[in-house]
């Protein structure tokens, strides 16, 4: 044998050497030194909830991360998940964890395969998982054929139930609401002066009415009472009127307050005549008159009042 002979010869032997103690050390390591994962069920349907168990079996020593909802489980969606604490029996450590996930792609069979992240000091090792598959179970009935299924046109319409349109409603209600304003704001002076006489023809209608019915009762009893009731509103309502307190004043400061004005003294000294001197007389007409006199001065000082309120 020539010396070329010999050294393929020792090439062979050391190569086969080198192959038997690879063969060695596969066989004394462990078996699962890999990731597993496997779907707790064959088949799915879309959205079910579907689960898929995670386990790796590692030395103590490793420090290891299981995906987060922040992983990708494409095609699934993920819903939640559940881990179970670390085991370690004969030197060898088991982690698992078990995820809760869902479908809505309409492929036949869907793959799915999940890393787990191994620390190594500074640097990290990514551990994929063997692909896991699923079948998806159909829940439409199939259709006759390859060819697209015959559509049925109908264009009769179905009643709809109305809906209250929020939006256009407080829109419009925002419009109304600013031309409302607007209109207030441009005429505030109008309106505020048509107020303020529709207040006063109101107070003067009710005074009337009173002063009608006490004159009434007065005339029907011939009582004080009723007269005194009469002069006191007629105070009253000329003090609102005014905007005076003429109704604490005597009857001489009343006649100096209206410049001597002749129905306002005339009427007041016979009503005085009649209430602090009880003299009536026997003709009803002086009593009629002063009460006639008053009530023409307050119409007098009421149509005064709303002039000026009117300029």
């Amino acid at each position: 044998m020539g010396k070329q002979g010999r050294a393929q010869l020792i090439s062979s032997v050391a190569l086969g050497c080198l192959l038997l103690g690879v063969l060695q050390v596969a066989a004394q390591a462990p078996a699962d030194t890999v990731p597993r994962g496997r779907f707790r069920q064959p088949t799915v349907r879309v959205g079910e909830i579907i689960e898929f168990e995670l386990s790796y079996r590692h030395a103590p020593s490793r420090e290891i991360i299981f995906p987060d909802s922040a992983a990708d489980f494409t095609p699934f969606e993920y819903v939640s998940r559940r881990y179970s604490p670390t085991r370690t029996r004969q030197g060898r450590s088991l982690d698992r964890a078990v995820y809760r996930l869902r479908t809505f792609s309409l492929d036949s069979v869907q793959t799915l395969t999940l890393p787990v992240t191994l620390l190594q000091g500074r640097d990290t090792l990514l551990l994929p998982t063997a692909p896991t598959q699923v079948r998806l179970v159909r829940t439409a009935p199939a259709t006759a054929g390859s060819g697209a299924p015959v559509l049925r046109q109908n264009l009769q319409l179905l009643p709809v139930e109305p809906q209250f349109n929020y939006p256009y409603w407080l829109a419009g209600l925002a419009a109304v609401l600013a031309v409302a304003g607007a209109l207030v704001l441009g005429f505030r002076q109008r309106l505020r002066r048509r107020y303020r006489h529709y207040r006063l023809r109101k107070n003067h209608a009710y005074f009337l009415a009173q002063y009608a019915r006490h004159v009434e009762r007065f005339a029907l009893s011939r009582s004080l009472t009723n007269m005194e009731r009469a002069i006191t509103l007629w105070k009253n309502y000329l003090s609102a009127l005014e905007d005076n307190n003429i109704s604490s004043l005597t009857t001489r400061e009343i006649v100096a307050h209206y410049q001597n004005d002749a129905d306002v003294s005339l009427a007041l000294r016979l009503a005085d005549r009649v209430v602090y001197g009880n003299q009536f007389s026997e003709d009803e007409t002086e009593t009629d008159l002063a009460f006639v006199l008053l009530r023409t001065f307050a119409e007098r000082q009421y149509a005064r009042v709303a002039a000026q309120q009117s300029t």
